[in-house]
């Protein structure tokens, strides 16, 4: 059923002013030490062969846990499925969990592909998270399946995929009536509310959180930028799997930028694969790995992450070399300071408003390392002792 046209607004004056407010502080971040913009986490909750999804989700924890003392600007978890080396299927439920293991971060998705659900499941979850987590919480969409055809069928009940990335305007239009619960009068889903949400701030006694998660739209082509320009609203690339597409990206959103009562300028991170180890040679031993993991995924034989141990030792065919080395061309990776020099090189090409991280590895050890080196590089704020 259509949501109505877009917008970014909301139906109450007050509240569209309290949300513009509100809404820019929950977007931008600050730089911390000497970062040249806000540094946040992308987390896969990536599985290594001979380890759990339990443990992938502990490493989670921690990490987040890391990424708050160390000023990292926000945590965000994708939705994947049908990959047995990336345990992040079910983002509410895994950011629930995080919620009650830190106190500050922003914690978000990066994000929920809304052609697999209903807009009104998402507002009901996302408005349970940000009662968890009052005025933290980000809802970042995405219109890909985060899957292959087939799981992307199961997951919608449809064989007609393609309808589902054609429909996300309107998806997108329904999913902020729900979470504001304003559709007019006259309109099917008037009488539908989304709850945790506004319609308990007019019920009788009932007292409403300010605050509602704020839409980022998520992209790996121009299609999200174009639209996420167009509203108003902040906007997260995939330059870890599209680097091709960054700047052209980046440059279309800007283009077609307009200001809102979300944002008054254009606000764009990038997401970046980013792998700091204590020695080069180590690093290039864990990128192989996880590159391997991709040439796997790829030619439709997805499995956990291998060890670089395995990595090493696998026969990669010509294409699956070439594949590799087009593949970690675009990871930075090295010590503390290579990988900091790689990420002020990004930052200058792209002129992206926020890094957000992404560490792929077999080992959870080395990926909560990584970002510990790179904090470190960056001399950001010391991890408050406990």
């Amino acid at each position: 059923m259509g949501g109505g046209h877009l917008r970014t607004n909301r139906r109450n004056p007050v509240a569209a002013a309290d949300h513009s407010t509100s809404g820019t502080d929950e977007i931008r971040g600050e730089a911390q030490g000497t970062a040249p913009v806000p540094l946040s986490v992308l987390d896969l909750v990536t599985v290594g062969a001979g380890h759990t999804a339990t443990e992938a989700l502990r490493t989670g924890v921690e990490l987040a846990r890391l990424a708050e003392g160390r000023g990292f600007h926000r945590y965000w978890v994708a939705e994947h499925h049908s990959m047995p080396g990336v345990a992040s299927s079910s983002p509410a439920v895994i950011l629930a969990h995080l919620a009650a293991h830190t106190t500050r971060i922003r914690l978000g998705s990066g994000g929920v592909m809304l052609p697999n659900h209903a807009p009104l499941v998402i507002a009901e979850q996302f408005g349970t998270l940000e009662a968890l987590a009052p005025g933290r919480v980000d809802l970042g969409l995405g219109r890909a399946p985060g899957t292959d055809g087939a799981t992307a069928a199961a997951l919608r009940r449809t064989e007609r995929l393609n309808e589902g990335a054609d429909d996300f305007p309107q998806q997108l239009a329904e999913l902020t009536r729900f979470l504001d619960d304003d559709f007019p009068s006259g309109h099917p889903y008037a009488r539908i509310h989304a709850v945790p949400g506004p319609v308990q701030a007019t019920s009788p006694g009932g007292v409403q959180s300010p605050h509602r998660p704020p839409l980022w739209l998520l992209g790996s082509s121009g299609f999200s930028a174009r639209l996420a320009g167009t509203l108003g609203l902040p906007f997260a690339f995939a330059h870890h799997f599209s680097a091709q597409n960054t700047v052209p990206a980046l440059d279309l959103y800007r283009e077609s930028f307009r200001p809102s009562a979300v944002l008054d300028a254009p606000y764009a991170l990038i997401g970046v694969s980013a792998l700091a180890t204590d020695d080069e040679k180590e690093a290039r031993r864990q990128v192989m790995a996880a590159a391997l993991n991709m040439v796997r995924l790829r030619t439709g034989r997805p499995g956990l992450v291998p060890t670089p141990e395995e990595a090493e030792a696998y026969a990669f065919s010509p294409m699956e070399r070439e594949f590799m080395d087009s593949w970690n061309a675009n990871v930075v990776h090295g010590t503390a300071d290579e990988v900091r020099s790689g990420l002020d090189d990004l930052h200058k090409r792209t002129g992206a408003d926020e890094l957000m991280l992404t560490a792929n590895a077999h080992s959870g050890a080395v990926r909560l390392r990584s970002y510990e080196l790179i904090a470190d590089a960056y001399g950001l704020p010391a991890a408050p002792r406990v």
